[in-house]
C-alpha cells in the first residue's frame, strides 16, 4: 500500500532530492502535501507531476496566483499554511527540509501529531531539541535523521546499546575554505565561499559549511537524537566526503558508514526504514577511491565550531540565539553587507549580551529567536572590521 508523504521545503535541494527518490521508488510513496517559499514556478511543476492534496507558499499573493491554476488543490500560505501541510492526516511521513527557524513550527506540529518525521532541518533540534524529543515521546512520533552525518550514525548504532558508545565522530568536508590561507578567510568572496568542493547544497548551508557552523549545529542535533553528552561528540575533517560519520565503541571498535556524496541515500533510508530498497544514487566504487584522510578542525579557521559548543553548554537561550544570530549573519554576508570573517564576530557579540535561560515552550523559543535577531541587526555595523 502506498504511503502518503508531505514535503516541507519541496523546491530546495533536499526537497527536490526527496521527489527524485519518490519518483525512483515508483508506487511505494505518494505526495500528499508540498510547502515551499517563493519558488512558485517550480512548485507548480511539482504539483502537475505529483498531484498533492494541499500546498503552501510563503506569500498570500503567490497563493492567489496558484489557486487560479489549481482550483482542485487546497492552497495555503505562511507559517500556518506550512503547518497545515505538516499535519494533513493522509501524510504518514513528513520530510522537514525548510531551512532555518521557519521550519520549526511545522516540524514540531508533525511531531505532536505522531508522524514519522524525516528531519533535514537542523535548526528544529538546535532551537527546541528538548521540547521536540519530549513531544516525540508523548506522541509516539519517529524522528529519523536525513542529514548524511546523522543518518550514518543512526545506521551505526541501530543494533547497539547506547551505553557502549564511547564517541560519535561527525565527519566534515571542511567546506570551500578548507585549504585557503588563513589570511584570505576574512575577506573571502561570496563566489569562493559558495564553491563547495563536494556537495551541492543551498546557499545558506554552503556558507555554514565554510564556517563549520553546520557541524556545530550537528553536534547539538546529535546530542538530542542519540542522547549522548556533548563531550562524547567529536568532529573530524574528511575531505573526500566518503565516510559520512563514525561511532567508536568502548571495546575499541569503530563503525563507519560509507557512500557517495548524494542526499538521495539518507532521504530514501528515512522513507523506507526499517526496510531498504535499491538506491537512486550511484554506488561507491572502492577501487577508485584512493586515500581516505582525516584531521582535526583548526580552531583559528573554524571559530564557529567552538562557539556552538559553548552556547550548547551554557543554556537553551544561548543555543537559540546562536542559531538566530548565525542566520542573520549569513544573510548579511550573502547580501554583501559584511565580510565573511564577521559572521563569527556577530554571533559572539549577540551571545555576550545574554544571560542563561531555558524555554518553557515553543512560544518562548520563538521569543528568544526574535530577540536575538534584533540584537544581531543592531550589532551589524560594529562587526564589519576585526
Amino acid at each position: 500500500m502506498s504511503t502518503g508523504v508531505s514535503i516541507l521545503g519541496s523546491t530546495g535541494s533536499v526537497g527536490e532530492t526527496a521527489l527524485r527518490v519518490i519518483r525512483h521508488l515508483g508506487g511505494q510513496f505518494h505526495v500528499v502535501g508540498l510547502a515551499a517559499g517563493r519558488g512558485i514556478k517550480r512548485l507548480a511543476e511539482q504539483v502537475e507531476e505529483f498531484h498533492p492534496r494541499i500546498i503552501s507558499v510563503e506569500r498570500e499573493e503567490d497563493a492567489a496566483e496558484l489557486r487560479s491554476r489549481f482550483p482542485r488543490v487546497e492552497i495555503q500560505y505562511g507559517s500556518h499554511g506550512s503547518t497545515l501541510v505538516a499535519e494533513v492526516p493522509e501524510a504518514r511521513i513528513v520530510l522537514a527540509a525548510i531551512v532555518g527557524a521557519h521550519g520549526l513550527a511545522p516540524t514540531y506540529r508533525a511531531v505532536q501529531k505522531g508522524k514519522r518525521v524525516a528531519l533535514a532541518n537542523k535548526e528544529a533540534l538546535v532551537m527546541a531539541g528538548r521540547l521536540m524529543m519530549d513531544a516525540a515521546r508523548r506522541s509516539g512520533a519517529e524522528l529519523l535523521p536525513v542529514d548524511s552525518e546523522h543518518c550514518a550514525v543512526f545506521q551505526c548504532v541501530r543494533f547497539e546499546s547506547k551505553k557502549h558508545i564511547r564517541r560519535i565522530l561527525l565527519t566534515a568536508s571542511g567546506g570551500s575554505l578548507r585549504d585557503a590561507p588563513l589570511g584570505e578567510i576574512e575577506n573571502a568572496s561570496i563566489e569562493k565561499v559558495l564553491a563547495h568542493p563536494t556537495w551541492k547544497m543551498g546557499r545558506k548551508i554552503t556558507v555554514d559549511s565554510a564556517t563549520m557552523m553546520n557541524k556545530g549545529l550537528e553536534v547539538i542535533e546529535a546530542k538530542h537524537l542519540f542522547d549522548v553528552p556533548l563531550d562524547r561528540i567529536a568532529v573530524v575533517i574528511h575531505p573526500q566526503s566518503v565516510v559520512h560519520s563514525m561511532v567508536e565503541y568502548v571495546d575499541g571498535s569503530l563503525m563507519a558508514q560509507l557512500a557517495t556524496a548524494d542526499m538521495a541515500l539518507p532521504v530514501q533510508y528515512a522513507l523506507t526504514y526499517p526496510s531498504r530498497s535499491p538506491g537512486a544514487q550511484a554506488f561507491l566504487d572502492l577501487s577508485t577511491l584512493g586515500a581516505l584522510t582525516f584531521k582535526d578542525a583548526e580552531p583559528a579557521r573554524y571559530p564557529c565550531l567552538a562557539i556552538a559548543r559553548e552556547a550548547a553548554e551554557t543554556s537553551e537561550a544561548h543555543t537559540i540565539a546562536m542559531n538566530a544570530a548565525n542566520e542573520e549573519a549569513v544573510a548579511a554576508f550573502l547580501a554583501g553587507r559584511i565580510p565573511f570573517g564577521a559572521i563569527h564576530r556577530l554571533i559572539t557579540r549577540v551571545l555576550d549580551k545574554l544571560t542563561p535561560a531555558s524555554a518553557s515552550g515553543l512560544e518562548q523559543v520563538l521569543a528568544f529567536d526574535k530577540s536575538a535577531r534584533a540584537l544581531a541587526r543592531q550589532a551589524l555595523p560594529s562587526v564589519e572590521t576585526p
